[in-house]
C-alpha cells in the first residue's frame, strides 16, 4: 500500500517526464454527463439546431472529414 508522499512523489516524477518529452499539461472543463440535467439540455440543443442553417454546414464538415479519415486507413 502506498502512502499519498509515496503517489505524489510519483505524480511528481510522472509529471516531470513528459515535460522532459515536450509535453506540457492542459486543463479544461467539459459537460458533466452525469447530472439529471444533461440529457435534457442535450435534446434541447439537438432540437434547436434541426433544421437551421448551421447545421447543414457542419454536417458537411463532419462527413468529408470522416471521409478523410477513412483514407488514412
Amino acid at each position: 500500500m502506498t502512502t499519498a508522499d509515496e503517489q505524489s512523489s510519483k505524480v511528481t516524477r510522472s509529471r516531470e517526464r513528459m515535460r522532459a518529452s515536450g509535453l506540457r499539461p492542459v486543463q479544461f472543463w467539459v459537460p458533466d454527463t452525469r447530472l439529471a440535467s444533461f440529457a435534457a439540455d442535450l435534446r434541447r440543443q439537438c432540437l434547436d439546431l434541426n433544421g437551421a442553417a448551421s447545421e447543414a454546414e457542419v454536417l458537411g464538415f463532419t462527413e468529408e472529414a470522416a471521409g478523410q479519415v477513412e483514407g488514412w486507413t
